[in-house]
């Protein structure tokens, strides 16, 4: 009896073993926010960032060295939902604009986690391109204070329809022009 024992002891030893040889080596924490640079363009528009007001995005893959960058969140989320685009993300980062304090241009270090944002969509504001906008903030407090100011709704990331970021878009007949130096 005792070498049954044994031998089933042996056995749940060696199962023990080979599942935890199996199991992947832990993920490395995402990489963080990188800052945009002065040739940072826009992964849908070929444009630079710094042509293009409002809130911007970047996606880091696990395949390439190097964000993404998208001159709107709008294109960022777009990005994630799009069936042909990859699928190796290993983070994503919008601007908080509740800590920029310029809409044109948010300053360094204003980035929050986009899966962790509120975003106040269907806002008076419009972003990079002149489209809608889905303005993200790190606080639900932030996001309702802007919706307070410039109306819309507040939601999650997941909450966002499909249609607002991937529809078609009405740019109003009348855009402002402005200049940029090269």
């Amino acid at each position: 009896m005792k070498t049954v024992g044994m031998t089933w002891a042996a056995v749940g030893l060696a199962i023990l073993l080979s599942t935890a040889c199996e199991r992947a080596a832990p993920e490395s924490p995402p990489p963080a926010p990188a800052e945009v640079s002065d040739e940072a363009t826009g992964h849908y528009c070929g444009m630079l960032l710094a042509d293009h007001e409002g809130p911007k995005g970047q996606i880091h893959l696990k395949s390439r060295d190097g964000p993404i960058w998208f001159s709107s969140v709008r294109d960022t989320i777009a990005f994630l939902r799009l069936p042909e685009e990859p699928r190796d993300v290993a983070a994503v980062y919008v601007n908080d604009m509740g800590r920029a304090s310029n809409w044109d241009q948010p300053e360094a270090g204003a980035w929050v986690d986009a899966r962790a944002a509120w975003y106040v969509v269907d806002s008076s504001m419009r972003g990079g391109m002149g489209a809608p906008e889905a303005v993200p903030f790190a606080t639900e407090s932030a996001a309702e204070a802007f919706r307070a100011t410039h109306g819309g709704r507040i939601v999650r990331l997941d909450d966002i329809p499909d249609a607002y970021v991937l529809g078609p878009v009405d740019l109003p007949s009348s855009m402002p022009e402005r200049e940029h130096e090269h």
